[in-house]
């Protein structure tokens, strides 16, 4: 959430960035309507103290037992009586259109940021590792997986419906293998793990940005509770509400749970296979910092993140996304990139984002500066360290022989308990 004062002292940062980021601009109908609510605390505030005055003359006048004042003051009171509960009405009112609309303004994007319309403006900021060249035409995961007879969407769709899919036997070893050999090593770059809840509370959601803006890409309960579209949302929302120690700071915490996304406005992208998915699991990374150690920590995340890459062998590439691509709830992203040889293509398969002090307004999660020995709030990052599910797409398509085979990275053959290729 963005700070309202910073909006009204220097509108003009707001009016840019929503251009940038090509939203409609709402920056004067946010301040009006924000001075409209101002204008009625003023008015209820002024007539509270009417009141209060009235009150005591209206003491005094018992106390004298004075009629005729009393008579009027009674009438005077009862009319202010209504006047403050229409007032209170009204301001109840005015801040819920004056939230409503705050609610929905994007984050702020860093000048880093390429700015653009969406994901062509991109810009590629390294590749690591050079793509297999195969004496045969590589297959897409999907295709090995069925034919290897360990992989099947069209049973999962007769009970699940369309992006589901069943793994069975050394896939789904080799899945576990990934996110065990995923948390072993951001355990050892200081991430502690963490078990979380899969179902939240929209508090929880809004806290993370998902609510209001995004609820339909999202699964919800009947008692009105939401299924994670990520562990981003249990592990930020941890401190929710509360006031941490700076030198408690940074906090790295790390979750590998399912997800479950709805897929809104994904109609005909990535209809076969496994790279979008109702439910899939992922290796998440949240971070907790001070504003001075943001910077510092979103580099230290996204090599994290490229690390998993980096140790499996798979080729990716380092992307910083435009203003018309990133995230609400973003300042700065990094997606990595892995290729994937069946597409013949680079494929998202991380985004780590730093999002300043956006999600901590609307958490009210801070810290006490021991400089100012004030409380402030605190900024969070969070990313994908990675996704499992397309992680092993990587695997099996970079990793694929011709006879169909998948040989085992060396890194995850231990655990594979030595295993190091995957038949029929």
């Amino acid at each position: 959430m963005i700070d309202i004062n910073l909006i009204k002292n220097n509108p003009e940062i707001l009016k840019k960035a929503l251009l940038n980021r090509n939203k409609p601009d709402i920056t004067n109908e946010l301040l009006e309507i924000h001075s409209e609510y101002l204008n009625i605390i003023n008015k209820l505030q002024n007539a509270r103290e009417e009141r209060n005055k009235l009150t005591e003359s209206f003491a005094q006048a018992k106390r004298n037992k004075d009629d005729g004042t009393i008579q009027l003051l009674s009438e005077k009171l009862n009319t202010l009586k209504h006047s403050i509960s229409a007032l209170e009405t009204e301001e109840i009112e005015s801040q819920n259109k004056y939230k409503d609309l705050l609610y929905t303004v994007p984050n702020i994007p860093d000048e880093e940021c390429p700015i653009g319309k969406d994901e062509t403006s991109n810009k590629i900021l390294k590749k690591v590792g050079i793509p297999k060249e195969f004496n045969f035409k590589p297959k897409e995961h999907n295709e090995l997986g069925e034919q290897l007879g360990l992989m099947d969407f069209k049973r999962a769709s007769k009970i699940a419906g369309s992006r589901f899919v069943y793994l069975f036997g050394d896939l789904c070893r080799l899945e576990r293998a990934l996110a065990q050999f995923m948390l072993d090593l951001h355990r050892k770059n200081g991430y502690k793990e963490v078990y979380v809840p899969l179902i939240v509370q929209s508090n929880a959601m809004f806290g993370t940005g998902q609510l209001p803006k995004f609820e339909e890409d999202l699964f919800k309960t009947t008692v009105n509770t939401y299924l994670i579209p990520t562990a981003e949302v249990s592990l930020t929302n941890i401190y929710n509400n509360e006031i941490l120690k700076e030198e408690e700071l940074p906090i790295r915490v790390t979750a590998y749970t399912p997800c479950f996304r709805s897929e809104a406005g994904s109609a005909g992208k990535d209809t076969t296979g496994m790279i979008r998915q109702h439910q899939f699991t992922k290796v998440e990374l949240v971070s907790i910092t001070t504003p001075s150690q943001s910077k510092e920590e979103h580099e230290r995340m996204t090599s994290c993140a490229e690390e998993v890459l980096e140790k499996l062998g798979l080729p990716f590439q380092r992307v910083v996304l435009s203003t018309g691509d990133m995230g609400f709830s973003s300042e700065k992203t990094y997606d990595l990139e892995v290729w994937l040889p069946g597409q013949n293509k680079y494929r998202e398969i991380s985004s780590c984002s730093r999002c300043n002090a956006f999600q901590a307004r609307r958490m009210n999660t801070r810290y006490k500066n021991l400089k100012t020995n004030k409380n402030e709030f605190v900024h969070t990052l969070n990313g994908s360290g990675v996704a499992v599910g397309r992680c092993l797409i990587a695997v099996m398509e970079n990793y694929q022989q011709e006879d169909g085979s998948i040989a085992i990275p060396t890194a995850l053959q231990p655990y594979m308990n030595g295993q190091k290729v995957i038949n029929k």
